[in-house]
């Protein structure tokens, strides 16, 4: 039964559009269990997901490309793509996940990121100006894209000029994180990778000739005990902190708008109480997380909650599962602004826990509390359709109307 869930979740565009019914029927019939149809362990409730997260004894490596990108090509460094190459954050263990994330942590502290406020706030109203004039529109198009890709932008010094091509590319590249994708999918997301490379190794260039206030440049000039970047290191982060800088907020925006739409007794609750901002998109990350799946490899042999996992095996936590655990959460698939004592795994967790969190969490909490403050009535699509994607879950579109 479970392995019949699991390819539906991984090929059927309908299962897909709402997992969560899959994700139930699998916790409650095998919460762990090593896959017949794939070589993975599956892991759903949120106590196992969050150990194999946190706990050392699982890390990176070539093994998870079995499951995210071509599985043919998973030890070819050649046929990789950035997000996925073994030069990548993503694919790295300590000690040398450490290093890199050292090397740039500093600029993403929660201190560093409030600092942003007032500037993401003014880019905030910006769109909300365009979405005003027009009286409504694809929210899609008019916020939830263009927002993140200014603000991360901005951050890294990417110009205006050159941002609106980046949504496509990261969409394609970003696809080879999808479960068991095709050749032709695989050859897709490595041309806009190479693209997404070759642009970023011009812009590095530049930035070496001409110094600006921005990530790229502090990146060129951070060091720490002696250390640095090497060039495929410091492409590869680039890509990486631009990519998921905007990708994943992206989805969240839309999603949590239109889970508002749904449930227009929360969005009114936040209207009038724009003080739990924090804790609705929390609860939006949680009930529509926009990763739903993660996965490690077994570094050495490891026990969960009695399954004996040998060294090499692949562990797949998905995270959209452990999230609506009825064991953690209370009514998991209540929407509940006001619910307290979230600790989702939406920014995954241990080490390899989202970089982006802070600026992400901010952005959301702007962006909710601009849009009730400045429409006193928002109707939209709450039958928006859903991309054709598991690993990274959001809208296509999502229609609304403002006044």
């Amino acid at each position: 039964m479970a392995d019949a869930e699991l390819l539906a979740l991984f090929s059927d565009l309908d299962t897909r559009a709402n997992p969560y019914p899959s994700y139930q029927r699998i916790r409650e019939a095998s919460p762990i269990h090593r896959s017949e149809m794939l070589p993975m362990w599956v892991v759903t409730r949120y106590q196992d997901c969050g150990t194999v997260l946190r706990d050392n004894r699982f890390g990176k490596g070539d093994g998870t490309s079995r499951i995210f990108g071509n599985p043919a090509e998973a030890d070819d460094p050649d046929r990789q793509v950035p997000l996925l190459s073994n030069d990548s954050m993503l694919r790295k263990n300590p000690p040398d996940h450490t290093r890199l994330r050292g090397l740039v942590s500093r600029e993403f502290t929660p201190r560093r990121v409030e600092q942003l406020r007032p500037a993401i706030t003014d880019m905030v109203n910006q769109h909300l100006d365009h979405l005003a004039e027009s009286g409504g529109g694809d929210v899609m198009d008019v916020l939830a894209f263009p927002l993140p890709v200014q603000v991360i932008g901005e951050l890294l010094g990417v110009p205006e000029s050159d941002r609106e091509q980046f949504r496509y590319l990261v969409r394609d590249a970003a696809a080879a994180l999808e479960p068991m994708v095709d050749a032709a999918t695989a050859d897709k997301a490595r041309a806009a990778s190479q693209e997404m490379t070759d642009y970023f190794t011009g812009l590095i260039a530049q930035r070496r000739q001409h110094p600006s206030d921005d990530l790229i440049s502090a990146l060129l000039e951070v060091q720490e005990e002696g250390d640095r970047l090497n060039d495929d290191e410091l492409i590869a982060t680039i890509i990486l902190i631009f990519a998921a800088g905007f990708e994943t907020t992206t989805n969240l925006i839309g999603n949590g708008l239109v889970t508002l739409l749904r449930n227009r007794d929360q969005l009114d609750l936040l209207r009038w109480r724009p003080d739990l901002a924090h804790s609705a998109v929390e609860e939006m990350l949680r009930y529509e997380s926009s990763v739903q799946l993660d996965a490690r490899i077994a570094l050495e042999p490891a026990d969960i909650d009695g399954c004996d996992i040998a060294e090499g095996d692949v562990v797949l936590t998905m995270l959209g599962a452990a999230n609506r655990d009825p064991d953690r959460y209370d009514n998991p698939d209540r929407f509940d602004i006001t619910r307290t004592g979230i600790q989702h795994l939406s920014f995954a967790a241990g080490i390899h826990f989202c970089l982006g969190a802070p600026l992400a969490r901010l952005e959301g909490e702007i962006v909710f509390n601009e849009l009730l403050r400045r429409f006193p009535n928002i109707d939209g699509d709450t039958d928006a359709p859903w991309r054709p994607s598991l690993t990274l879950r959001g809208l296509e579109t999502l229609d609304v109307t403002v006044s």
